[in-house]
């Protein structure tokens, strides 16, 4: 039996490709960040809301206050 091997022609990444590599990475990590930021700050207005609601603030009035509609606070707090 004979085993033929195939190398494949790769190409060595340049020092300007490592340096868009490395950004890509920092972007990453970055929007990461951002997406924890994001669920924790909408955990806090869920509860806010959930507070001011039971202070007798009906979703209509904390909609008028946002400037959004009741369905989107009601969405709010689905999430």
């Amino acid at each position: 039996m004979v085993v033929i091997l195939t190398v494949m022609n790769e190409r060595r990444i340049s020092s300007g490709q490592e340096e868009i590599l490395g950004r890509i990475k920092e972007v990453r990590a970055q929007a990461i960040e951002h997406t924890i930021a994001a669920r924790r700050l909408s955990a806090e207005r869920r509860e806010l809301m959930k507070e001011l609601m039971s202070q007798g603030v009906s979703q209509a009035q904390i909609a008028r206050e946002l400037g959004v509609s009741r369905q989107a606070i009601q969405k709010m707090l689905a999430c």
